[in-house]
């Protein structure tokens, strides 16, 4: 007994050393060699080794490790490397590798790394002493900070738009009543953007555990970024503008496909609309009201006892009857889907998943559980790809009853008792095998993308709806976000802006909030005003919990329901504009919401906590959110001109202006030298709206293009060529307006366009094929009064030409050239 004591004690004693030595602080050695091959540098330092490789001009990678490197993987990064054109040379104390846009200097002496721009100014180097560092398994970077640095971005994070003096974590977790300073929250996007000097670079962190982004919180002299193990696998980026790096930024981790045109439009749901009498006498109620809807949504109470895939018997007990009912109503149905798999050998999905071995496990084999709705449930192991398979079979049984909506829940993991998910249980990581520690932040993102891919494969050619609420970087490629369970307070309206639009600063274009609040009960005010914010989002639901007063646009009172049908109208009123806005999000990873920092990045104004929440929708509409109790408000106009859209009136930029902001008036501008095109209204984007766009046209003394964007909104032929896009031109100088040639092989929905003008002279003419065309006054109705004295809803805009099918106009002056086919 004695000598089994003295063993222990012994070991004790000679693990001392070694454990001091784990945690002992390391940085980043000395060189002591290194090689190129094949446009890749290694690095061999005295303690840890670093590669470097130029994936583009703008972006280079950079992976530092405290000894071997992993075989290369991620969930995030879909980019190869492009092979750019680099230079390489070697000094006493430096290796330098340049591209055609960044010049990387690397400090042999100890390693450390400084990225300039090739006319030599510093965009961001390593703190000299500290650079990169261990502490036991934790990995940091530090970061010289810069004089005036601002950071922007990190996705679904409270706090201001500059991050300067804030640290975050990133860790998906469940946070039912999070308030305007909490973290983390539900997604991880460790990528942000640094701002000074006139200067813009970005950095995406490519490691999924558990990391924390320190911007000067509690230091002047550093902003760092670390995680809790794994590699520094970081991704330099720069670009001259914040436009340019949110592009190789989405080139990197993927952009959205253009989602199904249904989905752009607003969403009703409720936790939760049940029976199915109740869902068809909410449809019913928005048709006879003529609010437009497109996508009713289906809770939790859905199914038989909370089990996925199933229906209950006797509140939905002909699912693909009620289904159809609400199509020939011009509504889609989306259901919940959350990962627990209730554990009851009755179940199918529960049998078949263990009979596939797709279920979590612990590190003894033995099958992991957790308490959610059903009960004790199993859980999909999302990086194995035979349960991705596995659990996108069983969407065959949703798709057949015609449900094409799928609303991914409670995957960050959630479940009873604080989503308390041991770290140690075990993952497949794509044969790679790891922990939950490494797989959590991403198994939001794997759940929805092995929804996208059961849906894809269950409804061949036809776009589905994907929602998540958990993700990590490159969510978008398969989903739409919606940022949780926020509150009924005009806190949280303002929140969720900010929210919104540093999502898309962090490459999610599509994305929304419960737009009135998910918990505790709106005022008609809050409510009417929330609506008015949420028809200019990129997603348009309302929802609310089932402990909350109904939240229907009705239940608030006939004013309240006027408020949000003139909203919700306009935005579909606005769909070919909003539809074009989606067009370029999926190709240039620009976001719908546009954080005013994104085209006026160095205006300190756009900054301020009383003006942090503009923003644009798509690049012509200035939209600004002010709380539902503000009569007035001021609003900051950035350099050019601005339109009211509601009067017409002219502001200049640079300024601050006082809106007026009763509860059915959002403020909202247009850029000049803008053209905004329109539509009748509809009351379901399944409906045409007749043969006649609208062209607003808004005079201004800058140039601008539009480009303009139709396809069938429903398959997938729009990649192979079966679109209708063109360039619509404003030459500011020569008073044009030039539609330019036409893409694609999908013929226009309409036939003719009316060119609505504002801001021009009255006595303007139009020359068309050389004989000139006076203009006509035209009354157009916006947004419906609320009674016969309400002048705040009615707008006269100056003229108006109608232009049918005719060749090639030519313009000259106050002329224009139309062409449209």
């Amino acid at each position: 007994m004695k000598s089994k004591r003295l063993l222990w004690m012994v070991f004790c004693f000679m693990s001392l050393p070694a454990l001091a030595q784990n945690n002992q602080f390391k940085s980043l050695g000395n060189l002591e060699t290194f090689d190129m091959n094949a446009g890749v540098l290694n690095l061999f330092t005295s303690y840890g080794t670093a590669r470097v490789t130029a994936y583009d001009s703008g972006i280079i990678r950079v992976r530092i490790a405290m000894e071997d490197f992993t075989e290369p993987f991620s969930y995030a990064v879909i980019m190869s490397p492009q092979e750019p054109v680099i230079e390489f040379e070697e000094n006493a104390g430096k290796l330098i590798l340049s591209t055609t846009l960044i010049r990387l200097e690397i400090n042999k002496y100890p390693l450390r790394f400084a990225f300039y721009t090739l006319s030599g100014e510093l965009l961001n180097a390593d703190d000299p002493a500290l650079g990169t560092s261990w502490l036991g398994t934790e990995v940091t970077t530090c970061k010289s900070l810069q004089a005036g640095e601002r950071f922007l971005g990190l996705g679904e994070k409270t706090g201001n738009l500059d991050r300067f003096g804030s640290a975050y974590i990133n860790w998906n977790t469940d946070n039912p009543h999070y308030g305007p300073h909490d973290d983390p929250l539900y997604v991880s996007i460790p990528f942000y953007i640094g701002l000074h000097s006139n200067l813009a670079y970005g950095i995406f962190l490519d490691n999924s555990y558990k990391s924390l982004f320190n911007f000067g919180a509690g230091t002047q002299r550093f902003s760092s970024f670390s995680a809790v193990d794994g590699e520094m696998d970081y991704y330099f980026i720069h670009q001259p503008d914040v436009k340019g790096i949110i592009k190789d930024y989405t080139a990197l981790t993927g952009r959205m496909p253009m989602p199904p045109l249904y989905a752009l439009g607003y969403q009703q749901c409720r936790w939760s609309y049940y029976p199915e009498r109740e869902v068809i006498d909410v449809v019913e109620n928005f048709r006879f009201r003529k609010i437009p809807l497109d996508v009713i949504y289906l809770d939790i109470h859905y199914m038989d006892d909370y089990k996925i895939f199933t229906w209950h018997p006797t509140r939905f007990p002909e699912p693909a009857k009620m289904i159809d009912k609400l199509k020939k109503m011009g509504v889609h149905t989306t259901v919940i889907v959350d990962p627990g798999i209730k554990i009851e050998k009755s179940y199918a999905a529960f049998e078949e998943g263990l009979k596939q071995d797709v279920f979590i496990r612990y590190p003894d084999s033995a099958l992991y559980s957790a308490q959610v709705w059903p009960g004790w449930c199993a859980f999909p192991d999302f990086s194995k790809p035979t349960a991705r398979k596995w659990w996108s079979n069983a969407f065959k049984a949703l798709t057949d009853v015609g449900v094409d909506g799928f609303w991914n829940d409670m995957n960050e993991i959630a479940s009873w008792g604080g989503g308390f998910t041991p770290n140690f249980i075990t993952m497949d990581w794509e044969g790679h095998h790891s922990t939950y520690r490494q797989a959590k932040n991403v198994y939001g993102s794997l759940m929805a993308r092995a929804t996208f891919e059961g849906a894809r494969e269950w409804m061949p050619n036809r776009r589905p709806f994907i929602l998540t609420r958990a993700g990590f970087a490159g969510l978008q490629r398969h989903t739409a976000l919606w940022t949780g369970d926020n509150q009924a307070t005009d806190e949280h309206l303002m929140l969720g802006v900010r929210i919104i639009n540093s999502l898309g600063l962090s490459g999610v274009a599509f994305s929304g909030v419960d737009v009135g609040g998910f918990s505790q009960n709106a005022t008609p005010e809050l409510f009417a005003r929330w609506m008015s914010v949420g028809a200019f989002s990129p997603f348009f639901r309302s929802h609310s919990a089932i402990d909350t007063r109904q939240a229907e646009p009705w239940a608030f009172g006939e004013n309240t329901e006027a408020i949000c049908r003139n909203y919700i109208s306009l935005r579909y009123k606005l769909m070919p504009y909003i539809y074009s806005v989606f067009h370029e999000s999926s190709e240039s990873g620009m976001p719908v919401n546009r954080s005013l920092a994104i085209d006026y990045t160095f205006d300190d104004a756009v900054y301020k906590p009383d003006f942090q929440h503009e923003y644009l929708f798509g690049p012509n509409l200035l939209v600004a959110p002010s709380e539902s109790y503000k009569a007035l408000t001021d609003v900051y106009l950035p350099q050019g001109q601005w339109y009211n859209f509601y009067t017409d009136e002219i502001y200049e930029g640079n300024t601050v202006a006082t809106a007026a902001s009763p509860v059915h008036r959002l403020p909202l501008f247009v850029k000049a030298g803008s053209a905004i095109p329109m539509q009748h209204l509809i009351q379901n984007t399944g409906e045409r709206a007749g043969d006649t766009l609208y062209l607003h046209l808004y005079a201004g003394r800058e140039n601008v293009k539009f480009e303009y964007y139709e396809d069938d909104g429903d398959s997938y032929d729009y990649q192979h060529g079966v679109f209708y896009s063109r360039d619509i031109i404003y030459d500011a100088d020569a008073q044009s307006l030039t539609l330019g040639k036409v893409n694609g092989t999908y013929p226009s929905e309409f036939k003719k366009v009316i060119v609505v003008l504002h801001g021009f002279d009255d006595n303007l003419k139009f020359s068309v094929n050389g004989s000139f065309i006076a203009t006509q006054k035209v009354s157009i109705n916006l947004l419906d009064a609320l009674n016969s004295e309400d002048a705040l809803y009615k707008t006269t805009f100056n003229s108006q030409i109608e232009v049918k099918q005719t060749p090639a106009l030519s313009l000259v002056r106050n002329s224009i050239t139309i062409e449209w086919k």
